[in-house]
């Protein structure tokens, strides 16, 4: 824990996966073959603290959606990469534009198609209900499951380790 910890306070980026981490990976197909996905509110809420405090959030997904892009507006992520099977061509691509080392990004992500980053990254995450490969070789599991409050525990896990998780509450308990 404390070397998960001290990973999570270098973080500057963290980045999103998001069927099976920002949803429950459940696809729900409506009768003319739109997909639904369900969204955590508290998941929502813990990204905009996470970037009120400095931390910038980006979404990189196998899938492409309106829907996601949608999300990723409503919680103010400019940096969103879609229909991305190379997640490792994105994060490249990332880590050019914001001008970033791989050290100072998080990634969280629940399948064998997130290894690749998730073995890059300075801190690296993942949910319960993740593929075991990827649980084994992360920092950091949530005690969550993916779409189910993960993403917000992990986000005031690192407001913690980065000493704001008390500021970041501050206007709430005035």
């Amino acid at each position: 824990m404390q070397d998960a910890t001290a990973k999570a306070a270098q973080v500057r980026l963290m980045i999103f996966d998001v069927d099976g981490v920002l949803t429950d990976g459940s696809l729900h197909y409506g009768p003319d073959g739109e997909v639904h996905k369900t969204f955590n509110v508290l998941d929502g809420h813990g990204i905009k603290l996470l970037q009120q405090s400095g931390v910038a959030a980006a979404i990189i997904s196998a899938r492409k959606s309106e829907i996601v892009a949608r999300r990723a507006s409503d919680l103010g992520i400019r940096h969103l990469y879609q229909g991305v099977h190379d997640k490792l061509t994105a994060f490249q691509q990332l880590l050019e534009h914001t001008t970033l080392a791989a050290e100072h990004c998080g990634f969280i992500g629940d399948d064998v198609i997130d290894l690749p980053v998730l073995t890059r990254v300075g801190f690296a995450a993942s949910v319960p209900n993740a593929h075991p490969e990827v649980r084994s070789r992360v920092h950091h599991v949530t005690l969550a499951a993916g779409g189910r409050g993960a993403a917000r525990e992990l986000c005031d896990f690192i407001l913690r380790a980065q000493g704001n998780y008390e500021t970041a509450l501050a206007p709430y308990l005035r």
